[in-house]
């Protein structure tokens, strides 16, 4: 079998060239009709590595897309967000001829240079979730996104001024914005996945601290919570803080202070002992965390139950 192909592109211009599309209107910014776009059908499928913004929806399109190492298939429209420099494939499994609808929005880094979202935009925690984490709009919720997509299209469209650029970067941001919204309320209403995925979690941390892997490889990481979950470590944390007011980390740091304070109150192993049974290379780094989550040492919380 031969290897598979990795392409980058690297410009806007280039995606529509690739993709059988008109000369983008402007280089560092697009609105494309995702009927519009010719996808490959080789057996080979070609790995795409963008250097600018794919944002899109993407509604009956029948094709396998791995993004983030997971895969999903396209049945329903779905909103997703990819980053330059991610890796993305697409195995098309329909013909060429079968009905695929929505847009992607394509925005260049240079785009952004010297404003605010050049350097907010990396806050948006969803350009790093895998497609399988995908964002399910409403109807409503997909009337006020194409609106805003409407409007930027007529702005970069329009006679270029002055504003132009100030007034789709505005509304960018505001898709982003709502963007993050809906994510909030997808995190909330997908109540049976989402506990689950709570429960799960509990389970992988109790295993792990009472496992030998605690003394032997430290303190279990988000990647490695996250992979064990099936999730990406942005989506997770997102997850989490949302339905517990909690990142990844500060839950892995709660299950250590149960487990530490386990061993204090009922062993008179000593504080150097506990922190190394933790996973602790240097005891004052233990004692410094569990003081910052009860207000007390180590010590002093032992002396509590004397």
């Amino acid at each position: 079998m031969p290897a598979r192909q990795l392409h980058r592109i690297k410009t806007i211009t280039e995606f529509h060239r690739v993709r059988g599309l008109p000369k983008p209107q402007h280089p560092l910014i697009s609105l494309v009709d995702y009927a519009s776009v010719r996808h490959s059908t080789e057996n080979n499928p070609i790995s795409w590595v963008f250097d600018f913004y794919s944002i899109s929806l993407k509604r009956d399109f029948s094709a396998k897309v791995i993004y983030g190492q997971q895969e999903s298939d396209f049945d329903e429209g779905i909103m997703f967000f990819i980053a330059p420099g991610q890796v993305l494939r697409i195995e098309v499994t329909s013909s060429p001829t079968e009905k695929h609808s929505g847009w992607i929005l394509l925005v260049h880094p240079d785009f952004l240079w010297n404003t605010p979202l050049a350097q907010k935009i990396a806050q948006y925690e969803f350009f790093d979730y895998s497609v399988s984490e995908a964002l399910f709009l409403s109807d409503k919720e997909e009337t006020t996104i194409d609106g805003i997509l409407q409007n930027m299209q007529q702005e970069y469209h329009s006679n270029i001024d002055k504003f132009s650029q100030d007034v789709v970067i505005a509304q960018l941001e505001l898709l982003l914005t709502y963007a993050d919204r809906f994510y909030h309320r997808q995190f909330i209403t997908r109540k049976i996945t989402n506990h689950q995925i709570l429960g799960r979690l509990e389970d992988i941390l109790t295993k792990y601290f009472n496992s030998d892997d605690l003394a032997r490889k430290g303190l279990p990481t988000v990647q490695y919570i996250a992979e064990s979950l099936n999730v990406s470590p942005g989506y997770l944390s997102s997850l989490l803080k949302v339905l517990t007011g909690q990142s990844t980390q500060q839950h892995i740091h709660d299950k250590l202070i149960e487990k530490a304070k386990g061993k204090l109150a009922a062993t008179d192993l000593s504080v150097s002992e506990i922190a190394y049974e933790l996973g602790f290379e240097h005891p004052q780094s233990f004692s410094r965390l569990f003081k910052t989550k009860t207000n007390l040492s180590p010590l002093e919380f032992r002396e509590s139950f004397n």
